[in-house]
């Protein structure tokens, strides 16, 4: 996967929780540290996101993205 952003951390997917709108998706990284992503439900379905997956927590300056290989 090639992206522009600097700020990306592999990790894997530890707990989800799915709104009517929008999902929190808690990602544990290597640090062992977790990042919280607010993403919507769509995102969550539509990269097919569940506990145990390997993601990468991508860093934008206002947001957190989440990448799926």
């Amino acid at each position: 996967m090639k992206i522009s952003a600097r700020n990306v951390f592999e990790g894997e997917v530890k707990n989800i929780e799915i709104g009517a709108i929008m999902s929190n998706v808690k990602i544990e990284v290597t640090s062992p540290e977790v990042i919280t992503a607010i993403i919507t439900k769509e995102s969550v379905e539509k990269l097919g996101l569940k506990e145990g997956d390997k993601v990468s927590a991508i860093i934008k300056s206002t947001e957190v993205m989440v990448a799926k290989d």
